[in-house]
């Protein structure tokens, strides 16, 4: 159990008493660090999480927002990290099974996943390509089997993560602001148990997830069973849309336990819960192992007792089980029994809150020289981007996004591969929706690594055309109780909630998760963003570049290469100056893009970031099938070396690809706006070269980089 001696005492004083085993293991889940947040949500405040967008009811697992025409999207992010660390199949899977769930539990349908991964260094790490491997195709196969398109994502490899895995999931869902669950509850309502039965796979995951790694525990691992979750998802629509449902939850960490309690605590009730009526796959199960279970495909449900009959018809039509588990009281107590006797009689207020901790923080000596600008040796330069467009974190992800369905459900407009996806909505919108992280800047200088992440999610939706309306957070760190690495958790915390206020970007929903540690040390800090925005008429679809096209850069690039790609995968380089975001150009920048996109000036926009202008450029040559001829003199106000104008990764920066015919009103708004931008050059041949003073520094043939940018990834994983 992960209680530690001073809770167990404050828990004893809390009910006046011993607590029994059962209650011992209710409160050891829901008091765990990945139940209760009692690390961190003290500090989670600091976040806006209000906007004239934004629907708040009581128990909501994921965020709402309102996008007009009596419509509502929701969004949540979860991750599965120490379970897909241990079995990569079954923890990736299983987390894409609880965040849908989320989404599921404000009665919207899922309408796409998003998932963001980080391995080991899978060119020298075995380990790595099988964690990898593994996780992509429980995604895959999760998602497809579900009818849930994934839409998008990223995929991080780093040292940090020797022998682990991130496995970040995010989904989206969408329905009628009407049919959304108002969570309420009055006495003698049933509580039902709805989905797969309870067995003891995931006995003590929180538990398990709030802790360092150090054993590889599978009995913590869920086992996920995507046709039961299928059915759940038809099911509950169809009780939603009989009125069936007063109150929902998804059964997530924590299992009965935290369900129960949270639920309860929630809208200022008391439940009495039966064990014995629960449905279990095993019959020999005693109470506390049913209460933590983290079974999945099971959720929680509130209904009135002439409601009921319905709502089993509905479960026998779909077959799943549907279990009356419990009666709701007036007297705030979760109450669990067996049969006629009681294993735990504990006030829900208790259970449901943690004493959030107050821990201290100091900043890394790692940090006091790290930004300290190192002169390294030059290498060829045309050498070094073709080693960049086949290295692991830039080459194509094709071989990731091919496995999955990213077209069912028809609702997807622009697919995985370009900056951002786009999904049709039924209200005649669109939404746009990326998730971003960069652990390589964030490990340099966490406040202004979290804030460029955050950055390039809305660059990446603001490419399609849209305006972020509302952002996921999910933060990932080593030990909290290490105040160094507790620092740059409050770091990145601080510099989320100024981009998020200033930019009036309201956060809706998130994921904290500590812990995360290696037998070498602590992940590097790992805050993984994710932006929604809403495009109210026609989204930027991109069409084919063809010759004489215009390319134009908006954006200054500035000497800032710490924790960029060049540095660390060319220089095996740590160190130098992050890149930091002027909230000013940046806000131009974007509203001078959004403009120019509306009025239909230009065929793509494309954000300048991993690898710097030569891989942005790279990459609409490549998938353009057309060459480049660029002068790079004037893209910086300093006076900065080749590789830095070639490889620096500033933040705010576009790619726009312009009709000669537009060039002249593209070029007036962006003065109006008073955007640094030049006229890089213009598409033609089959080559991208870069000019400096009347000089070629570097040139490249299209075939030859689109051959190891897109064989990369898949060689290396395939030829194992």
């Amino acid at each position: 159990m992960s209680l530690e001696p001073q809770e167990l005492e404050e828990l004893k004083s809390k009910i006046g008493r011993d607590p029994t085993l059962t209650e011992l293991q209710i409160v050891a889940a829901e008091w765990s660090e990945h139940c209760s947040y009692k690390s961190s949500k003290k500090h989670l405040k600091i976040l806006p999480m209000d906007g004239p967008l934004v629907i708040k009811e009581k128990g909501y697992d994921s965020g709402v927002l309102d996008v007009g025409g009596g419509y509502v999207v929701t969004a949540h992010i979860e991750s599965h990290n120490h379970p897909s660390a241990v079995e990569p199949y079954g923890g990736a899977a299983t987390g894409v099974g609880g965040v849908i769930r989320d989404i599921l539990s404000a009665g919207t349908r899922p309408i796409a996943i998003l998932d963001g991964l980080r391995f080991g260094n899978i060119e020298k790490d075995k380990q790595a390509r099988w964690l990898f491997k593994n996780a992509v195709s429980g995604i895959a196969d999760y998602g497809n089997c579900l009818g849930i398109p994934t839409i998008g994502g990223e995929v991080e490899f780093d040292e940090c993560y020797e022998n682990y895995a991130l496995v970040d999931v995010a989904s989206v869902g969408f329905g009628k602001k009407e049919n959304l669950i108002k969570n309420h509850a009055n006495k003698g309502d049933l509580v039902i148990l709805l989905g797969g039965s309870t067995g003891r796979d995931g006995i003590g995951g929180s538990q398990f997830a709030s802790d360092s790694l150090e054993s590889e525990d599978r009995s913590a691992v869920q086992i996920p069973d995507p046709f039961i979750e299928k059915l759940i998802i038809e099911a509950i629509l169809e009780a939603r849309d009989a009125k069936l449902i007063h109150a929902m939850k998804d059964l997530g960490g924590g299992g009965l336990s935290c369900a129960i309690s949270e639920t309860a605590d929630a809208m200022g009730i008391g439940i009495e819960m039966d064990v014995s009526k629960v449905h279990t796959r095993e019959s020999d199960m005693v109470p506390h192992e049913i209460m933590v279970s983290e079974s999945q495909e099971r959720m929680l449900i509130i209904t009135s007792k002439t409601k009921l009959k319905k709502l089993e018809q509905i479960c026998k039509k779909f077959r799943i089980g549907c279990s009356v588990i419990g009666i709701v009281k007036n007297d705030n107590q979760m109450h669990i029994t067996q049969g006629k006797k009681t294993f735990a009689n504990l006030p829900t207020d208790v259970v449901a809150n943690a004493t959030l901790l107050d821990l201290p923080s100091k900043k890394p000596k790692y940090l006091q020289n790290i930004e300290n600008d190192k002169k390294l040796k030059i290498p060829n330069l045309k050498k070094s981007l073709l080693d960049l467009l086949g290295s692991p974190n830039i080459s194509s992800k094709i071989w990731v996004y091919g496995q999955y369905d990213h077209e069912v459900g028809i609702r997807t407009v622009v697919k995985p591969g370009k900056d951002s996806s786009v999904l049709r909505l039924d209200n005649g919108k669109f939404l746009s929706v990326k998730i971003d992280g960069n652990p390589k800047h964030c490990y340099i200088n966490p406040r202004e690594g979290a804030i460029g992440c955050f950055e390039e999610a809305c660059r990446n939706v603001v490419c399609t055309g849209a305006k972020p309306i509302g952002m996921l957070d999910h933060l990932q760190f080593g030990n909290p109780k290490d105040p160094e690495i507790f620092w740059t958790f409050l770091e990145t915390l601080n510099g989320l909630a100024d981009y998020a206020k200033d930019f009036k970007i309201p956060c809706v929903g998130g994921k904290v998760s500590l812990y995360n540690e290696t037998p070498k040390g602590p992940i590097k800090p790992t805050p993984l963003i994710g932006v929604i925005g809403l495009i109210e008429k026609n989204p930027l679809i991109p069409v084919p570049i063809t010759s004489g096209d215009v390319l134009l850069l908006v954006g200054e690039t500035k000497d800032e290469m710490g924790g960029s790609e060049y540095y660390e995968y060319i220089h095996h380089h740590i160190g130098g100056i992050c890149p930091k975001v002027d909230f000013k150009s940046s806000k131009n920048n974007m509203n001078s893009v959004l403009e120019i996109i509306s009025k239909k000036l230009i065929k793509n926009a494309h954000d300048c970031s991993k690898g710097g202008l030569a891989i942005a450029v790279s990459e609409l040559c490549m998938t353009n099938n057309i060459g480049c001829s660029l002068k790079i003199d004037k893209i910086s106000k300093n006076k900065l070396s080749d590789e830095k104008l070639l490889f620096s990764e500033s933040h705010s920066r576009y790619l726009l690809t312009v009709p000669k015919s537009n060039l002249t009103k593209v070029i007036q708004i962006l003065k109006k706006h008073n955007v640094f931008h030049e006229k890089l050059g213009t598409f033609g041949n089959d080559s991208v070269t870069f000019s400096k003073n009347n000089k070629q520094i570097l040139d490249l043939r299209v075939d030859k980089a689109q051959k190891i940018w897109i064989n990369s990834l898949r060689d290396l994983i395939l030829n194992v």
